[in-house]
């Protein structure tokens, strides 16, 4: 997934000149959504899975000469999941399942060309899981927790136009009970 990202953001600089924004009208100013899908690693107890993660975000930003401030809301999900056990009576299969995760933040950036931003990021997350049990005859859910948390991160967002961008970035998100989790995601989206 780290290469996905890679290769995301070095398509985009390699656009053709024609997609810049090559005028001082702050491509980088205004609301904005998005959708986003990459790589993405919950670790607990000395535990990983990696799955793939995806959402969708909205934001604000506002350009003032070469620095970029905004704020942002995502809604996300993964198909993360980490089980142990045979699904018997005896060895019951114990799985934990990330379910969907929501951030609210703030971003600060530079403008390093008229029409790439690098920025990094943080804010406040709150990521659900949910433990279930299954012995081969029953499946029940033992425990739905809501973890609250922070997460910060960086990234890189070019202009493909006057309206549409494309982004990577990297996120470490801390949660409580010792959970973590580490994305690299990609993302395409509009300013309106």
């Amino acid at each position: 997934m780290r290469s996905f990202a890679l290769t995301l953001l070095l398509s985009a600089a390699a656009a053709s000149p024609t997609l810049a924004q090559d005028d001082a009208t702050a491509p980088f100013t205004g609301p904005r959504v998005e959708g986003l899908v990459g790589w993405d690693r919950v670790e607990a107890n000395d535990d990983h899975d990696d799955a793939i993660g995806y959402g969708v975000g909205v934001g604000y930003d506002m350009q003032m000469g070469g620095a970029v401030v905004g704020v942002e809301a995502e809604y996300s999900d993964s198909d993360n999941r980490s089980c142990v056990g045979a699904r018997t009576v005896a060895d019951p299969r114990i799985c934990v399942k990330s379910g969907r995760d929501l951030y609210a933040g703030g971003r600060v950036g530079t403008l390093v060309t008229p029409s790439m931003l690098l920025y990094a990021k943080a804010g406040y997350t709150n990521a659900q899981a949910k433990l279930t049990s299954d012995d081969g005859t029953d499946q029940v859910t033992l425990d739905k927790t809501k973890l609250d948390g922070v997460r910060v991160g960086a990234g890189a967002e070019y202009a493909l136009g006057t309206n549409s961008f494309a982004k990577a970035e990297y996120r470490y998100s801390n949660y409580e009970q010792g959970v973590e989790r580490h994305q690299v995601m990609g993302g395409f989206g509009f300013r309106f």
